[in-house]
């Protein structure tokens, strides 16, 4: 399964550190989010670090939870993901050897200008999806695992409402990624959580617009983990470790820092001495 995954892997660019240890062509897997692919980040982040070092680096994006199975099964070298409590539990069961920050943004809610539960003036995330669970208004989730999905349930769970049990009525669950599940909800007139580097690159936003946003609650970390060789000895260690380097070290901090879109910041590094 990993060689098969390796070949399957969709090569965004190459990347590489002049160092003997590093051989030509070598290329690494990172198993990350849609969110990071979809925005574009990678294109405008891996060509510096190919530029410098030559080691290939192939993206496998897919949800947070099954990049994290991906990588435990094996099937990459590195892991670029959005669910903290995930990536250091995956640490903590010895498939990851270290977890880092890299950089972050946050999560918007998108509805339609309509806006029929009345959240536009909600402060508080919380708040907006009591009221969209009161006036059983059209939600629409990616129900996949991701660390969106992650973060949407975490806040119904924290407002005490289950909205799976409405599943089919009022909360529609995709199970597709970030772009997918917002084509659904403009199509449907739903509201809809997505992280904010995602929406400003996405293409049909139609009548739909940020409604909610600034809650300290829908703060969006992205953190790096390594994968432990004592639990994939094939892991190509040394040249995940130098793009690991690269990414949390200067170049790669401003490289983060200076993608952009419509004049707007999509992430923003804070990597900490090299990562914690």
């Amino acid at each position: 399964m990993f060689t098969s995954l390796r070949c399957l892997a969709v090569t965004l660019t190459t990347i590489l550190f002049p160092v003997a240890t590093v051989a030509a062509g070598e290329f690494i897997v990172l198993q990350s989010t849609t969110s990071t692919q979809n925005s574009g980040l990678y294109e405008h982040l891996l060509p510096g670090f190919e530029k410098k070092t030559g080691i290939q680096v192939r993206v496998v994006a897919v949800g947070t939870g099954q990049a994290i199975k991906n990588a435990g099964n094996c099937d990459g070298d590195l892991l670029l993901v959005h669910a903290k409590a995930a990536e250091e539990a995956f640490v903590a069961e010895g498939g990851g050897k270290q977890r880092r920050d890299v950089m972050y943004n946050d999560f918007v809610l998108v509805g339609p200008s309509a806006d029929p539960a009345e959240i536009g003036g909600s402060a508080q995330i919380g708040d907006a999806l009591q009221r969209i669970a009161h006036s059983r208004a059209a939600f629409a989730s990616r129900g996949d695992d991701s660390g969106t999905h992650k973060k949407e349930l975490a806040l119904w769970n924290g407002i005490g409402v289950d909205p799976q049990a409405h599943s089919g009525s009022w909360y529609r669950e995709t199970g597709s990624g970030m772009g997918a599940t917002l084509n659904v909800a403009v199509g449907m007139d739903a509201y809809v959580l997505t992280d904010r580097a995602t929406w400003i690159s996405f293409g049909n936003q139609a009548d739909h617009r940020i409604l909610v946003e600034g809650d300290p609650a829908l703060f969006n970390q992205y953190g790096v983990v390594t994968i432990d060789p004592a639990h994939c000895p094939n892991v190509k260690e040394a040249a995940a470790e130098r793009f690991v380097e690269w990414l949390l070290g200067p170049e790669g901090q401003a490289a983060i820092a200076g993608f952009r879109l419509d004049g707007q910041q999509l992430f923003h590094p804070n990597a900490k001495n090299g990562g914690s």
